[in-house]
C-alpha cells in the first residue's frame, strides 16, 4: 500500500485531490493536512511515499514544504508534487528548484494528475 499525504488548505480542494489520488493503480492510504504546519506534524509519525502541496497556504506555505523536507535528510527522498495556481513560468521552476518532482497548476485534469503520481510512486521520476 502506498501511503500519500496531501497538503491543501481548502477544504474542497483536498476533497478534490483525494477523490482523484484514490483511484490509482494500486492501493493507496491518503492522509489530509490543511496546512504546511500540519504537514510537519504528520510526517514523523508515517513514513510517506508521495506528498502533495499547494503553494498558497498560512503559516508554513508549500515551498517552504518543499524546501524543508529537500534539506532533511530523512524526508528527501519522498517524491513531491506542487499543485498550485500559480502557473507562471517562474514560480514552476522556483517550484522545481527547491527540488519538487512535479509542478501541476490548478485547474487540473484528474487523469494528468493520476498520471504524475503513477510515475513518482513507481519510481520513474518526473520534472514537469
Amino acid at each position: 500500500m502506498k501511503n500519500i499525504l496531501i497538503v491543501e488548505d481548502s477544504a474542497t480542494m483536498r476533497s478534490l485531490l483525494t477523490s482523484t489520488l484514490k483511484d490509482l493503480d494500486v492501493p493507496v492510504k491518503l492522509s489530509e493536512a490543511c496546512s504546511g504546519f500540519e504537514a510537519l506534524r504528520f510526517l514523523p509519525r508515517e513514513d510517506y511515499d508521495l506528498v502533495v502541496t499547494d503553494i498558497n497556504m498560512p503559516d508554513i506555505n508549500g515551498l517552504e514544504l518543499v524546501s524543508f523536507m529537500k534539506g532533511s535528510a530523512k524526508y528527501r527522498s519522498i517524491p513531491l508534487i506542487i499543485v498550485s495556481t500559480e502557473g507562471s513560468e517562474r514560480d514552476r521552476d522556483k517550484g522545481l528548484g527547491l527540488g519538487a518532482d512535479a509542478y501541476v497548476v490548478k485547474p487540473f485534469e484528474p487523469e494528468a494528475l493520476r498520471e504524475v503520481a503513477r510515475n513518482l510512486l513507481a519510481g520513474a521520476g518526473t520534472r514537469e
